[in-house]
């Protein structure tokens, strides 16, 4: 799926019920400037990550978005604070 700059600026309710990537395309230069995925899915996540799918831990595999992103969001936070004592 492709859309421009101005289709998402007149219709942003393209990008909250979006279910496949999305290409945003310049038109003037004929280029693709980003791809906008939907929020992942536990399946999403799983073929996103590649070779690297056997490394997701089990308890992420059943996480919804907000509790993968907290446990992220924990892990960095423990990382850059404990190093610090």
């Amino acid at each position: 799926m492709q859309a421009g700059l101005a289709e998402i600026q007149k219709n942003i309710a393209i990008l909250t019920t979006l279910t496949e990537p999305l290409q945003i395309v310049d038109k003037r230069r004929k280029q693709i400037i980003a791809t906008v995925y939907p929020r992942l899915t536990t399946h999403n996540a799983q073929r996103l990550a590649g070779k690297y799918r056997l490394r997701i831990p089990a308890t992420l595999l059943t996480a919804t978005f907000e509790e993968a992103r907290e446990a992220a969001m924990l892990a960095a936070m423990k990382e850059k604070y404990d190093a610090a004592h």
